[in-house]
């Protein structure tokens, strides 16, 4: 390493995309340091928490190798294990799915995560902010500097780079959620319709209660409030809500660049959000790990950045595209009024449903 800079590489942000690029890149040698305002890293919690299985990402991404080496979801880390989806319609009658997936303690994933970067050699600074990135110089808001020769941006969608160094816009889908204890069975759900506009609404069931919420496009909205739809959807369960959260997903998909010189983007500051189910969590370790490798590489054997984008269309291209597809196609169909949408959620339909919810191409056509 040259000692004009302090590491090879800062990654600013040690949520799933962070420390799985982390992780990866000190894996190969690189001396890393991962930046985190939080403390601990995974708080507060700020999604619904479901991740497919292994054998399901398999079925959902085919061209992503390793699986099993990238997703090691410690037992700690499952709340629930379930083995089946419903996709319910205004009118409350669910389509239901086989669909095997973990309804997550998202804090120890997360910090699960953390552990497997600093196994792998990477460093962390906790509790600090990142107030600006100048060349190849981080500025933390408390004035401190530090140095390195490539800067991740694993920051979400407000991320300090992304912010700064891009102009290209996502649509972004603001979230309102709870935990709420009770027994809500099994399986997880997705409501569509008028209930969550422009998105969707979720209850998945944990191994004690349920994280429960929606999210929504406001101009689909009419005015209406994100508390109110939470609200009024909310009061569809009983029981006593222990934590309240928010957050917003960026739901047009990948933006076109990943990398500009030496600053790249991974996760959430990507785009990296299947916009026709909301995952992230999975998607985002996925560019994670292809993002550190590559890194790795350019450090030692002067690999181009720009690899991380051509490797990850290679493994996530057509799902992203069908994701991008079927989203936007669900968001027309979703001004609809309510009744119709009960029409056409039906055996009919339930194929090609599932199809758009899972990333394929909805009409089993190239």
């Amino acid at each position: 390493m040259s000692d004009n800079f302090d590491r090879e590489v800062i990654v600013i942000g040690g949520g799933p995309a962070g420390s799985t690029v982390a992780r990866y890149a000190a894996l190969d040698g690189a001396d890393v340091l991962v930046i985190d305002g939080r403390d601990p890293i995974g708080t507060p919690l700020q999604c619904g928490e479901l991740v497919p299985t292994n054998d399901e990402m398999r079925r959902l991404c085919p061209d992503v190798p390793d699986m099993d080496d990238l997703f090691q979801t410690p037992k700690s880390a499952i709340s629930r294990h379930s083995k089946e989806m419903h996709i319910v319609p205004p009118s409350g009658k669910p389509l239901k799915f086989d669909f095997d997936g973990y309804v997550l303690n998202r804090v120890a994933h997360d910090e699960f995560l953390v552990d497997l970067a600093k196994s792998a050699g990477a460093d962390f600074l906790i509790n600090s902010r990142v107030d600006k990135v100048e060349g190849n110089s981080v500025v933390l808001r408390n004035g401190d500097t530090y140095t390195a020769k490539v800067i991740v941006d694993a920051g979400g969608h407000n991320g300090v780079i992304r912010r700064d160094y891009w102009t290209e816009k996502s649509t972004k889908i603001p979230v309102k959620f709870v935990l709420m204890e009770g027994d809500f069975g099994d399986a997880v759900e997705l409501h569509f319709g008028s209930m969550a506009p422009g998105g969707y609404a979720w209850m998945f069931p944990k191994s004690s209660g349920a994280n429960i919420g929606l999210g929504i496009q406001r101009s689909f909205s009419k005015g209406k409030s994100l508390n109110d739809y939470t609200e009024e959807f909310i009061s569809n369960y009983n029981g006593e809500i222990t934590f309240n959260g928010a957050g917003s997903l960026p739901m047009s998909g990948t933006i076109k660049k990943f990398v500009k010189g030496n600053y790249v983007l991974v996760g959430d500051a990507a785009g990296m959000v299947l916009p026709s189910n909301g995952a992230g969590i999975t998607i985002a370790m996925i560019g994670g790990r292809i993002a550190g490798q590559v890194i790795a590489g350019h450090l030692k054997s002067g690999t181009p950045l720009e690899e991380y984008e051509k490797l990850w269309k290679k493994q996530m291209g057509k799902v992203m595209a069908n994701s991008k597809r079927s989203f936007k196609i669900g968001s027309l169909l979703f001004r609809l009024p309510d009744w119709i949408l009960n029409m056409m959620f039906n055996r009919l339909t339930k194929g090609i449903i599932w199809r758009a919810v899972t990333c394929r191409k909805m009409f089993w056509v190239v």
